[in-house]
């Protein structure tokens, strides 16, 4: 459900009203072209993109900033009405909205932010059961060879048991390898494509 608030060029409240996700594109495409304000969440930039295809300005409100406009308690209504006052003041500060390509630049971080977390656990868990059979190895991504070198060593001392289902968080391992150095490889062909990127790098200890 999305919450609508409407108000005047004086301030005052003109719309109030509650709308189903199929409703809201339909609802606006109805309206002259206004000025609607929104708090930018995940799903919300596909949505100033459509209002914008309808003629309309948007202009999205940091959520910190909208907080102290919220005169009662918390709730769609008194959000809404607080994301349409808090524009009115004139050091109020905006968010663009983000364009297609910025998005799938940003994706492309989160998804390796994602692998890389899952990397740790998967070499974390290795640790964990080598450790149990006496095998202890540093902690740190830098020190996963060894553990794997341990695994495929026939004579570490390992059961046969134990080697069979440690190879499968190795093949899991491996796999995320893979596809962490395909994402480096995407982030390093965007950056040296990046006029601002290439620049950035020029400064010691930035990288793509």
């Amino acid at each position: 459900m999305f919450q609508a608030h409407g108000a005047d060029a004086t301030g005052r409240a003109a719309l109030r009203m509650k709308l189903r996700r199929d409703q809201v594109l339909d609802f606006f495409a109805a309206w002259r072209r206004v000025r609607w304000r929104w708090k930018p969440a995940a799903a919300h930039n596909s949505g100033a993109a459509s209002f914008g295809k309808l003629g309309h300005e948007v202009r999205w409100i940091p959520p910190a900033k909208v907080k102290p406009f919220v005169k009662r308690q918390k709730n769609d209504a008194a959000v809404a009405e607080a994301i349409c006052e808090a524009p009115q003041r004139p050091t109020m500060r905006f968010v663009p909205v983000k364009s297609a390509e910025t998005q799938v630049a940003a994706m492309v971080f989160r998804m390796r932010e994602i692998l890389i977390r899952q990397r740790t656990q998967a070499i974390n868990a290795l640790r964990g059961h080598l450790g149990e059979f006496g095998q202890i190895v540093p902690q740190g991504a830098a020190n996963a060879a060894r553990l794997i070198a341990i695994i495929v060593d026939l004579d570490s001392g390992l059961p046969a048991e134990a080697r069979a289902t440690l190879d499968v968080r190795v093949a899991a391992l491996w796999h995320l390898e893979t596809e962490i150095g395909k994402l480096d490889a995407e982030i390093s062909r965007r950056a040296k494509g990046n006029e601002v990127a290439l620049r950035l790098m020029t400064i010691p200890g930035i990288g793509p």
